[in-house]
């Protein structure tokens, strides 16, 4: 019982913070393996090649590694306001505290944390989950928060994206991110097609499903954009506004998705110009494999001409 350092498994832990998830996590190692196994095999490369093989894969890497991770964060919008509220049904308490609400695709996490932590004898540290995906209730998730109990300000907040709220911020969430979430995997699949076409040297097609990748990121970005367009209702915790803008998420999903847009562009400038350039970027290890055995059949004195002649 006691093999988790002193923490019994069977009890029910504190939750994690909003920003650390498991899917996350596991994404991430995933693409770390494989970034660790070309880390082992790249002093096998020769010459040129390592910088080329490195600069490749470690771009790779970080697109894909990119379009998976927003799947499964709660970062796209953020807004966060410190105030003093009530501080639960039938209390006349009243905290202050930092209360912060983190959107993402698959639904919102709300965040409730005293300044300071300790008051009128209580721990105020809530970090709440409520997920409006397709297969998952939502209206299940804020009547476990009524049974729970939970702070006033996490209800209000909650309620605001129920789906019978008058804001209507579930339906336009809850579309938004869903649309957003099937361009992310398709943007995934064009990449991988994208290293598949690489691999085999076929430069301008890989290059053509790199701005498919970079088009369906942004697609993403559109989509989730129309909550916007809807309006926003005003959210207001004590005499305080709480305002949403747009977190790291969609920031980094757009500068991957401008990215792709400037790699595509600048291989078909390149196919177009340089060909000749560009093969040589792409195939530094036949180049680099055959200039020692030309090297070496000169300084045994053979010619084309002697071997023309043989």
């Amino acid at each position: 019982m006691t093999f988790y350092d002193g923490v019994h498994p069977f009890y029910p832990q504190a939750r994690r913070k909003w920003a650390f998830s498991v899917d996350n996590i596991i994404v991430i190692i995933v693409f770390l393996v494989f970034l660790c196994a070309f880390i082992l095999i790249i002093p096998g490369i020769r010459g040129r090649a390592r910088i080329s093989w490195a600069f490749r894969v470690i771009i790779s890497l970080f697109i894909g590694a990119v379009t998976v991770v927003v799947n499964f964060t709660s970062d796209w919008e953020v807004g966060s306001v410190n105030a003093t509220t009530n501080y639960k049904s039938f209390s006349t308490a009243m905290i202050n505290a930092e209360i912060g609400v983190h959107i993402g695709l698959n639904g919102v996490n709300i965040t409730y944390t005293g300044t300071p932590v300790q008051q009128i004898n209580e721990t105020i540290d809530y970090n709440e989950q409520f997920l409006w995906i397709f297969g998952s209730d939502y209206n299940t998730y804020y009547k476990d928060a009524l049974m729970r109990g939970l702070p006033n300000p996490i209800l209000y907040l909650a309620e605001k994206f129920n789906h019978y709220d008058p804001c209507g911020l579930h339906d336009q969430y809850r579309i938004s991110g869903h649309y957003a979430s099937v361009c992310m995997w398709v943007a995934f699949c064009s990449w991988i097609i994208c290293n598949i076409l690489f691999s085999l040297t076929v430069f301008i097609y890989g290059a053509y499903m790199i701005l498919v990748t970079a088009a369906f990121i942004l697609l993403s970005l559109i989509s989730f954009s129309t909550v916007r367009n809807a309006g926003f209702c005003n959210i207001r915790l004590g005499s305080e506004p709480l305002n949403i803008y747009y977190g790291g998420s969609f920031w980094l999903s757009l500068a991957t998705g401008l990215l792709c847009l400037l790699i595509g562009i600048t291989i078909i400038i390149l196919n177009w110009k340089v060909p000749g350039k560009l093969k040589s970027f792409f195939n530094t290890i036949e180049e680099d494999e055959d200039e020692p055995s030309v090297q070496l059949y000169e300084a045994h004195g053979y010619t084309n001409e002697g071997c023309d002649a043989v």
